[in-house]
């Protein structure tokens, strides 16, 4: 009879209990800040493929039609750290409809974009603030007036300039200055 009334030993203590808890708190602690850098990065990766698709449709245009296109800063108003639906701020047929660039999948946009164009030369901008800090991020192109080493200025979100990305560089995607480029990540 004794042997059915004796405890069973089996199990964990408290001390080994609290252990665990505070090794998954250093591994959280340690994998959400990078999850979100991660996050933030894939959001920022965006604005890029973008302003690469609209580069791309801007030659294709200029091949059949002989000139670039001039697109209104689309979507209107100021974009925050969350996305926003894409409508093209110039109007059906006009702007980036014209261009026959949209963004893919659901059409919902953390950056906002515009492009100006000159002759030719053109320019692209991508803005957003994806970390909700009280700095843009902005990407851009220029592509050069033919013969020569300058572009031309954008037209409402005038950072990019003349120079290229980052003041150096021409017909290559990336930051309108170097602190453009980087966020909180």
């Amino acid at each position: 009879m004794s042997k059915l009334i004796r405890k069973s030993n089996k199990g964990f203590t408290l001390i080994e209990l609290m252990i665990v808890v505070a090794i998954i708190g250093i591994l959280a602690a340690i994998a959400i800040p990078n999850f979100l850098r991660y996050q933030l990065k894939s959001k920022s990766s965006e604005g890029k493929v973008n302003i690469a698709a609209i580069s791309t449709a801007q030659e294709s245009f200029r091949a059949e039609f002989g000139s670039y296109i001039v697109a209104s800063a689309s979507p209107a108003g100021v974009m925050g750290a969350s996305q926003r639906p894409y409508a093209n701020a110039a109007g059906a047929d006009l702007g980036f409809d014209q261009l026959g660039w949209s963004p893919e999948g659901e059409g919902r946009v953390f950056f906002q974009y515009e492009a100006n164009a000159s002759g030719s030369a053109y320019t692209i901008t991508a803005r957003a603030n994806i970390d909700g800090d009280t700095t843009s991020q902005v990407w851009g192109y220029v592509k050069p007036v033919t013969g020569t080493t300058v572009g031309i200025e954008p037209a409402s979100m005038g950072i990019c300039t003349r120079a290229g990305v980052a003041g150096n560089q021409l017909s290559t995607v990336g930051p309108c200055e170097p602190s453009h480029g980087q966020s909180i990540f």
